[in-house]
């Protein structure tokens, strides 16, 4: 099937765009640009800088992707974003290339959706099945992992983790690493209890989300201190794959600068 192009539209013909990709009015897509199969673009979708787009995604009008990061120290370099597959990418998203500070690519994965306004910033890292709500922000570096969800007009700090599974509420304001399963809320956003409406939509047993809710009340109600509450886990027989990578997530935490592992401590 052939390319399906509505008029007018701006596509440089160095451009890759495989067989039955839809482009709507008033596109613009740059020279160093390789849109797959299946991907449908409305109507005033920008796309610049060095960007691969996978198959089957869906993106909305007034979407940027691929625009100079908004550092200042970037200095022009050939950085990209890659995107995957089966994404729904709405209104307004805009998506920048990296910066020169890490490996040069944003990056994300597949059967994600990103709703009207959000904004993902040079070097994010996003998994996969995301779901990220209205007007939400990621600053630089945030590594966002499978399976999490962020509600709206959420504010995440550069280089923050957020943990697999994640829920993050609305208007949040997120200074540190988000641990796995965990619901978070607040300005800053502190681990309120376990996400449990998430963990059963994805079919996790009760036996794992009432290890996790223990877990979580002993580290966060009790603040029984990381080690004590491993060995108590341990000894109840509830140390699950789930909850020991909880805890190690919160460990790696705990070694970085402000409660974000990607931040390490300089050696004194």
């Amino acid at each position: 099937m052939a390319v399906h192009l509505a008029e007018p539209c701006m596509i440089d013909p160095r451009a890759e765009i495989d067989e039955d990709v839809e482009i709507g009015p008033f596109c613009v897509i740059g020279p160093h640009v390789r849109i797959g199969r299946g991907t449908r673009l409305e109507n005033n979708v920008t796309i610049m800088g060095r960007v691969t787009i996978g198959q089957y995604n869906h993106i909305w009008p007034n979407v940027v992707i691929g625009g100079y990061p908004q550092d200042v120290s970037y200095q022009g370099s050939d950085t990209q974003v890659i995107i995957g597959d089966h994404n729904i990418i709405r209104e307004c998203v805009t998506i920048n290339r990296a910066s020169e500070k890490e490996d040069g690519i944003t990056r994300i994965g597949n059967h994600n959706f990103l709703m009207a306004g959000c904004h993902v910033a040079h070097d994010c890292k996003l998994g996969n099945h995301i779901i990220i709500a209205n007007n939400t922000l990621l600053a630089g570096h945030v590594h966002v992992h499978d399976y999490a969800s962020l509600s709206g007009a959420v504010a995440i700090h550069h280089f923050a983790r957020v943990g697999s599974y994640s829920f993050v509420a609305g208007c949040s304001a997120v200074r540190h690493d988000v641990p796995p399963y965990m619901l978070v809320e607040g300005y800053p956003a502190r681990p309120r209890c376990v996400n449990t409406v998430g963990l059963k939509r994805n079919n996790f047993p009760a036996q794992v989300i009432q290890a996790l809710a223990e877990a979580h009340r002993l580290l966060y109600r009790a603040k029984v201190r990381l080690e004590d509450a491993w060995e108590i886990l341990r000894s109840n027989g509830q140390l699950l794959p789930q909850v020991n990578h909880l805890l190690s997530f919160i460990q790696e935490q705990h070694e970085g600068m402000h409660g974000r592992a990607r931040e390490r401590r300089k050696a004194a």
